[in-house]
């Protein structure tokens, strides 16, 4: 049987790079769907699981991306929500790959630490989706997690959501500038930085005094980088007598991550690939 990925989208254009990653995860023909809603979702599910019986249904699988996190976590809850008895396959949730760039980022920070119980952490630029997913399994990971965002009612909301879907407690701050920025950091044993392309939050300077700092973490690849003075490529480099950890030095984990998610949907018909899962076998792979 032929493994198929039917690849549902909350975009306008289905991800080019989740195809890609698909296709070296095993899947033989990748399908992609663009502006599934909760509301149109139910036909595209009922075409995987009436079809095939039996054995052969480990050979279909979905997966829903897109870049709305909110979006995506509400069409994969529709998807769920059609199967019954054996008309199920298996779903992954990679919306703006925030689950498998989030697990990899936290799973080699854990690894580094030995232990995250107990730790500050800080999660800069923390409202958006690799952001918040961060947050969540650091409090999961029992880290004590401050979301900083420029604007205090976004980053409350966020805070909300992870409360809300991941039953942890998080602490909402906003960092509007560079010195309010800096304190966070200060403040924290872990630090993430998840902002956007092109904006330094915390220079070298800043971050080198702070005393407590251990372990910092960038998402962003393109200069300038979130954290001043590391490199992209740095995985457990230390700098200024921290640990440290690029964009590249967590993508080689994200890629392999997401590739075995991926073989993982085809080994039965019922896995469900969320945070929680995919955490899971980050840690195992780190």
């Amino acid at each position: 049987m032929k493994k198929l990925l039917f690849q549902f989208d909350t975009d306008p254009m289905p991800s080019v790079f989740d195809v890609v990653v698909g296709y070296d995860g095993g899947a033989d023909i990748i399908t992609g769907y663009p502006n599934v809603t909760p509301e149109n979702v139910g036909a595209l599910v009922d075409g995987t699981i009436y079809t095939r019986g039996g054995s052969e249904k480990k050979s279909t699988a979905i997966f829903v991306g897109g870049g709305s996190m909110a979006a995506g976590e509400a069409v994969f809850k529709a998807v769920r929500k059609r199967f019954f008895g054996p008309f199920r396959v298996s779903c992954m949730l990679d919306s703006n790959g925030s689950n498998t760039t989030a697990a990899a980022g936290v799973a080699l920070v854990a690894k580094a630490a030995g232990s995250l119980q107990g730790k500050r952490a800080v999660v800069l630029a923390g409202t958006g989706p690799v952001g918040m997913r961060s947050a969540a399994l650091l409090a999961k990971e029992g880290a004590t997690v401050t979301l900083a965002g420029r604007n205090l009612a976004k980053a409350q909301e966020a805070a909300k959501a992870i409360e809300t879907r991941f039953k942890v407690e998080i602490r909402a701050i906003e960092t509007a500038d560079a010195e309010s920025r800096a304190a966070a950091v200060n403040d924290a044993d872990v630090a993430f930085s998840a902002g956007a392309i092109g904006l330094e939050l915390v220079s070298e300077a800043q971050w080198q005094g702070a005393r407590d700092l251990a372990f910092l973490a960038d998402y962003n690849a393109q200069p300038p980088l979130g954290f001043g003075g590391i490199e992209a490529t740095d995985k457990g480099k230390e700098r200024h007598g921290k640990t440290v950890f690029g964009a590249l030095g967590i993508g080689g984990l994200k890629l392999k991550l997401h590739r075995a998610c991926v073989a993982k949907l085809f080994e039965s018909s019922e896995q469900v690939l969320d945070a929680e899962e995919i955490y899971a076998l980050a840690k195992e792979m780190a």
